[in-house]
């Protein structure tokens, strides 16, 4: 039987099945294309802005006061944690308690010293009415044979000498009482207080941890006043001349575009920073730079936490024809 020719039969074979695979591969490599419905609504434009324009920034919620990292005084070990993360403090109201054993020591010492001092000065006044009393006894006499002139000075001498000794005596209380009140100072230090009346937003330590007083490590808790909360929302360098600025702004949380809120302008930031938050996008660059405004959102607002992201649309500023830019 005659072979098949190779150049007339097989080649074209392997061919024409190269390109039936290359085909089926293409089609079914291909990307879906079919349109769904995404799994969250995107942040949109709110319909009170579509006629007038507005211009689209993202932030994150933050304490009116801004977020304050609290640290100890003195290092040394945690004894005891007044407060949990939740909680409202007022003014001056005890965190945290850093052990104070031997400063308390040195306030016992100190206590002891001045009680030892003001003895001293009793001691002192009883020398300087007995001196008192033998000068007073020896210018009493009429006769001055009967006493030395000599007698007299050395007499007086003695008044004026324990007077003297009066006086460091009392020097010695007053020192003493100030050692006692700066021992109660750093007895005091060992207790980290609230700076004002704030939330509880982390606690970072625990009952027994060493709590040191240098670097990031020794922040023990973060506090904030979360009534009310603001809104810090950053809007791009090239938008900043389009935004009008002390309008109110529409604020959504991120991931629930259909919840719109509306805040008040509080502050625009002096300072345009570098963007902290980047988005990935393709268009973006890491040297963009941010212009901060504050927007205070409504009490009646619960459902916003600190450190939340947010995406909100701000009204754009009119043109000199009237018309939003």
């Amino acid at each position: 039987m005659k072979r098949p020719s190779f150049s007339r039969v097989i080649l074209p074979a392997v061919a024409v099945a190269g390109i039936i695979g290359s085909v089926a591969y293409i089609a079914s490599s291909q990307p879906d294309r079919s349109l769904t419905n995404p799994a969250e609504t995107p942040a949109r434009t709110p319909q009170v802005q579509r006629q007038g324009g507005s211009v689209a920034g993202t932030g994150v919620v933050e304490p009116s006061s801004e977020i304050v990292d609290v640290a100890a005084h003195v290092p040394g070990v945690v004894a005891s944690v007044f407060v949990k993360p939740g909680d409202q403090v007022g003014d001056g109201q005890p965190l945290l308690q850093i052990d104070s054993r031997d400063a308390k020591a040195a306030l016992n010492e100190a206590i002891a010293r001045a009680a030892a001092a003001r003895e001293s000065v009793s001691a002192a006044q009883v020398a300087v009415r007995i001196a008192q009393n033998q000068y007073a006894l020896y210018t009493a006499i009429d006769d001055a044979r009967a006493v030395s002139q000599q007698e007299v000075i050395t007499r007086r001498d003695a008044v004026a000498n324990a007077r003297a000794q009066l006086g460091v005596a009392q020097a010695q209380v007053r020192q003493a009482e100030a050692q006692v009140a700066q021992a109660r100072v750093e007895v005091e230090r060992h207790v980290v207080r609230a700076p004002a009346a704030m939330e509880v937003l982390q606690v970072d330590t625990r009952v027994g941890e060493y709590a040191g007083t240098q670097g990031t490590a020794s922040v023990l808790m973060k506090l904030g006043a979360t009534r009310p909360l603001h809104v810090r929302l950053d809007i791009d360098e090239n938008q900043i001349e389009k935004v009008a600025l002390g309008q109110t702004a529409v604020i959504s949380p991120r991931g629930d575009a259909r919840r719109q809120v509306r805040a008040s302008f509080v502050r625009a930031e002096p300072l345009v920073v570098p963007k902290r938050s980047l988005t990935n996008s393709a268009t973006e660059r890491v040297d963009v730079r941010v212009l901060q405004l504050i927007f205070a959102l409504p009490a009646g607002e619960g459902r916003f936490f600190v450190g939340q992201q947010v995406d909100a649309f701000i009204p754009a500023q009119a043109d000199r024809t009237g018309e939003r830019k």
